[in-house]
């Protein structure tokens, strides 16, 4: 029998919903690898990956046809392994755009109305004021990678009457932006950006996007947000900016290294605002998942290929 193989927990109701759909596959899942692990070598469909995942059902004779991503990233994927396969690879795009999006701004509200000093006070019981506060009414954001997180951004950032400049490849137009640049406007961008967020996934193409040069176009009052991926920073050239004023914070959820090393500088500068990789994290985090990986099921139970936020592999996203 064709099978269904789910590295990640479901509900009752959420497993009936597959098997109503899907009558002619088997469906095994569990948070617990001994659930499934015996059953890669045989899974046509694998929803969510594992490190273990790989060897199992890369093998020559393997049934896999379709990964189902549980979540946005794929740079940890074995992708030339899975084109070479044939294998389609769909993420959970989008399941993001909300939580992100909050996170973005409340790095940008703390690091601008000073509230993560005013926290670090509380903890010392200082009743001591953090210094000149800022506004970011009417200030201009610079949006880098315009997908469904960049155009939450966007919308958010409209409420509070700022000047949107977005960034893409295709250069299209967005609705809640109010300039568009292709690739080369990266400069002019940066620029021009009181706030610069960076949501561009991991690629060759995107590794040190920023780094000196970039630090150095950006305005010395400028905050840099990265919840895209830690490898399109230089970590070095970032840190040198922050010291030397170049630039004048960061709000970062995501690194070079993770976890960040005890003996990075990042940890002790007043003006940097650090979360462990979770700016995506939400409770509704796998409800919006599986109403994903549905829809494309509902493709592949008809004879075509998964059309929901697939993979290009020559693009790495």
């Amino acid at each position: 029998m064709r099978k269904i193989v789910c590295v990640h927990g479901l509900t009752e109701e959420q497993a009936n919903k597959v098997r109503q759909a899907a009558p002619d596959f088997e469906l095994v899942f569990g948070k617990e690898k001994e659930l499934w692990l015996p059953h890669l070598k045989d899974a046509e469909v694998l929803v969510g990956w594992d490190s273990a995942a790989a060897d199992e059902v890369l093998q020559p004779d393997s049934k896999l046809r379709w990964v189902q991503n549980w979540g946005a990233g794929v740079d940890r994927f074995p992708l030339d392994r899975l084109a070479a396969a044939g294998v389609d690879l769909t993420t959970a795009s989008g399941v993001h755009a909300y939580p992100i999006a909050e996170t973005v701004f409340a790095m940008m509200l703390s690091l601008t109305r000073k509230l993560h000093a005013s926290i670090r006070f509380q903890l010392q019981k200082k009743w001591e004021n953090p210094g000149s506060l800022g506004e970011i009414h009417e200030k201009t954001i610079g949006i880098i990678g315009v997908g469904a997180i960049g155009e939450e951004v966007a919308r958010l950032a409209k409420a509070f009457r700022m000047t949107v400049l977005g960034l893409r490849r295709s250069g299209e137009p967005s609705a809640w932006v109010d300039r568009m640049y292709g690739a080369g406007g990266l400069a002019e961008v940066l620029g021009e950006s009181d706030f610069v967020v960076v949501t561009v996934p991991s690629t060759d193409e995107t590794r040190h996007m920023f780094g000196r040069e970039q630090f150095a176009q950006m305005k010395c009052s400028a905050v840099f947000i990265n919840i895209g991926r830690g490898a399109t920073t230089d970590t070095e050239a970032l840190i040198e900016a922050l010291r030397r004023g170049e630039i004048g914070g960061a709000g970062l959820d995501v690194f070079e290294e993770e976890p960040l090393p005890d003996s990075s500088p990042l940890w002790e500068m007043d003006n940097v605002i650090m979360t462990p990789h979770n700016s995506g994290a939400t409770v509704h985090y796998h409800e919006r998942a599986f109403d994903i990986f549905m829809q494309n099921l509902q493709d592949y139970i008809k004879g075509r290929k998964p059309s929901l936020n697939r993979v290009d592999y020559a693009r790495q996203y």
